[in-house]
């Protein structure tokens, strides 16, 4: 569905100066620099994936997102989806693509959603019997029908929200775009948002970018996550890799049916939790297997429960983003 091959994007940009003579220099000499945004990026993704595409602020994704939907185009290097080449065959390509950006929409503020819908209906040539089918499917999930004759501009962001996703899918898209979908949304909404994203995504196999600084979106929708920064691919992969990999270490907790001191295991050492002096907390490296510990902790006292809390992504990803994937 996309095939991206050492893709580069640069802008030029203008180094400001203060002060009155900077600014004199501004208008009649200014400086410039090439940033590039895009640096060699390379990677495929299948018809069908659903997919996180994350970095830090300022490491191209918002750039990538906008070549991918043709309003970009590269410097260099080859980019095709769907069979297009998104810039090029603009005209051909939009019928094939859902984008939605957070921050914006694509509904007319002045008009109820109803009527935005029906507009959208036209301009993509949506025939009746499928107009009709995604409608009564969006009212089930999102619950538009408790706002679908307010004006854009009096919905909250959530109702606004939950209307730009129905409209991005209304015209059965192969590919769809989510730039920051769920951003200031409640956590019911976000819940509801994720689960009509994951439906129509196993109903109909489309391709779904998904891009986001929640990591909850990441973990509940996304199988596979592309991680960039400076332009650059630092991480390609599911997130139980990315906690195998990356994450330094697990909580383990053991529950005994009987007091007991601080135990050893694997060359550990355990703290007694303070509020519950049965648990027994370990703090396990990745490089030591959980099964050879718990054996050996059974040895040692009786086990009633236990715990694992594998690594939070959230926390892996920052580090990433911190260090790099070389260092991470």
């Amino acid at each position: 569905m996309i095939e991206l091959e050492n893709v580069v994007r640069s802008f030029k940009i203008v180094k400001r100066k203060s002060g009155f003579r900077g600014t004199l220099k501004n208008l009649f000499a200014p400086e410039t620099e090439i940033k590039r945004a895009v640096n060699n990026l390379s990677f495929t993704i299948p018809d069908g994936q659903m997919v996180g595409f994350i970095g830090p602020n300022g490491a191209g994704k918002s750039t990538t997102v906008k070549m991918l939907s043709g309003v970009l185009y590269p410097d260099s290097g080859s980019l095709r989806v769907n069979g297009f080449v998104p810039h090029r065959d603009r005209k051909k390509y939009v019928r094939h693509i859902g984008v939605v950006f957070g921050q914006r929409s694509q509904l007319w503020q002045d008009l109820p959603i109803t009527d935005s819908f029906e507009m959208l209906k036209s301009i993509y040539k949506i025939p009746d019997e499928i107009y009709r089918t995604n409608i009564e499917l969006f009212n089930e999930i999102l619950s538009l029908h408790t706002f679908e004759n307010k004006q854009v501009r009096q919905l909250s962001l959530g109702q606004r929200m939950r209307a730009d996703i129905a409209a991005a899918f209304l015209h059965n898209p192969d590919i769809i775009f989510l730039d920051e979908p769920t951003i200031g949304l409640d956590v019911v909404v976000k819940e509801n948002v994720r689960a009509f994203i994951k439906s129509i995504n196993e109903q109909r196999g489309c391709t779904v970018i998904f891009t986001t600084h929640d990591m909850q979106d990441i973990e509940k929708v996304c199988k596979r996550i592309l991680i960039i920064d400076e332009g650059a691919l630092l991480y390609d992969g599911t997130t139980e890799k990315l906690r195998d990999v990356f994450g330094e270490e697990r909580v383990l907790t053991v529950s005994l049916n009987e007091k007991t001191d601080t135990l050893t295991a694997c060359g550990i050492k355990s703290s007694v939790d303070a509020e519950n002096p049965l648990d027994h907390i370990f703090r396990v490296p990745k490089q030591i297997k959980l099964p050879e510990m718990i054996t050996e902790i059974s040895a040692k006292a009786e086990i009633a429960d236990l715990r694992i809390k594998e690594p939070e992504i959230e926390a892996i990803i920052r580090r990433i983003y911190e260090k790099g994937a070389a260092d991470a």
